[in-house]
C-alpha cells in the first residue's frame, strides 16, 4: 500500500493513494463494522495486525464501497506523513559516487546525524530559505518509517521492525554546515526535511537494494543514482543504529543521497527563491517543494 496522510475539508485523514483518488482508511473500516486508528501514527503504532486487517478490507470492497470513501487526489492537501517523529535520523556520505564528488573517506561505519521534528514540512509546501542563508542545497534521499520499537537487532530481523519507506529532502544551509564543524545547525532550520508524498508499506517494496533516485531542480535533472550505490544497505542501518539507541514506531532515517548535490557541481549551484526541487523514487512516488526566500 501507499499510504498518505492529507487534509480534505479542514479535516485530516490517511488513506490510501489509488491511481487519482484517496481512499480513506478510517472510512472504509467503519463502512465495514471495524476500527482503524484516526491518526497515521497511530496506524504504524498498532502493527502488522492492523496492516493485515486493512489489507482484508480492501480485497473485500466493491466499487461501491470504494466509491464511498474515496475522494479525489486534486481536492485534497497531501501532508507530511508523519507530523511529529520521535526522532528524524539521518546519515551522511553513505553513497560511494557521493562520497567521491565530495573527496570525502567512505566511512567505516554509519556517519549520522539528527534533524528536529520542527523541520518537517510536507509534499507542495515551502522550503524557507532564511536571507542569510547564502549556500542553500537539497539532497533526495530514500528514508526509512520505522513500524516496531528496534534495540540491538540483527541485520536479519531489521526489515520486520520496519513500516516503510518514503522520500526525503536533506535540505542543507552548507555556509553553516562547514562553518560550525559539525552538521547539526546546518541541517535543522525550520522546513529543512520535506517528506512524502506517502509510505510505501515494507511488504510492498522489499526490494530496496536497486530503487532509482533522481532529483531535478527546476527541470534540470541534477541527481541520478540509485539505492544499489549505498554504503550501507537498509537493513545494515537499522541494525548499526539500533547498537546506538532505541528506535522507536515513527521514527525516520534518512539514508544519505547519490551524486549530484549542488555543492559538488563546477560551477556550484545553490537554491535560489522561486526555485523547484523534484524528488523521485521508484516505487514511492516524487516529492516535489519550491523554495521561498524570507
Amino acid at each position: 500500500m501507499r499510504i498518505a496522510r492529507y487534509c480534505y475539508r479542514n479535516r485530516e485523514s490517511y488513506g490510501v493513494l489509488n491511481q487519482q483518488v484517496v481512499l480513506s482508511l478510517p472510512a472504509l473500516a467503519k463502512r465495514f463494522g471495524e476500527e482503524v486508528p484516526q491518526t497515521l501514527e497511530g496506524f504504524i503504532k498498532q502493527g502488522e495486525e492492523t496492516v493485515k486487517t486493512v489489507e482484508k478490507l480492501i480485497e473485500k470492497a466493491d466499487g461501491s464501497d470504494v466509491a464511498a470513501v474515496s475522494v479525489p487526489l486534486s481536492a485534497v492537501t497531501l501532508l507530511a506523513p508523519i507530523a511529529f517523529p520521535p526522532k528524524i535520523i539521518c546519515l551522511g556520505l553513505n553513497y560511494f559516487d557521493h562520497a567521491a564528488e565530495t573527496n570525502s573517506r567512505v566511512p567505516d561505519e554509519p556517519v549520522i546525524f539528527m534533524k528536529p521534528h520542527t523541520a518537517i514540512t510536507g509534499p507542495n509546501m515551502k522550503i524557507i530559505k532564511p536571507r542569510f542563508v547564502k549556500e542553500l542545497d537539497y539532497e533526495g534521499e530514500l528514508c526509512i518509517v520505522m513500524g516496531k520499537t528496534a534495540k540491538n537487532i540483527s541485520e536479519a530481523e531489521a526489515k520486520s521492525h520496519v513500516f516503510g519507506y518514503t522520500v526525503f529532502n536533506d535540505v542543507s544551509a552548507r555556509d553553516f554546515q562547514f562553518k560550525d564543524g559539525q552538521w547539526t545547525r546546518g541541517k535543522s532550520f525550520d522546513t529543512f526535511a520535506p517528506t512524502g508524498p506517502c509510505i510505501t508499506t515494507e511488504n510492498q517494496l522489499r526490494n530496496t537494494e536497486d530503487l532509482a533516485i533522481r532529483t531535478w531542480v527546476n527541470g534540470e535533472l541534477r541527481q541520478n543514482g540509485t539505492t544499489r550505490n549505498m554504503v550501507f544497505n537498509v537493513s545494515q542501518i537499522v541494525h548499526q543504529l539500533s547498537r546506538v539507541m532505541t528506535l522507536e514506531p515513527c521514527d525516520i532515517i534518512a539514508t544519505g543521497t547519490p551524486a549530484g548535490v549542488g555543492m559538488a557541481l563546477k560551477p556550484k549551484k545553490w537554491l535560489r527563491n522561486g526555485d523547484v526541487v523534484r524528488i523521485e523514487i521508484e516505487g514511492i512516488g516524487i516529492l516535489e517543494n519550491a523554495v521561498e526566500e524570507k
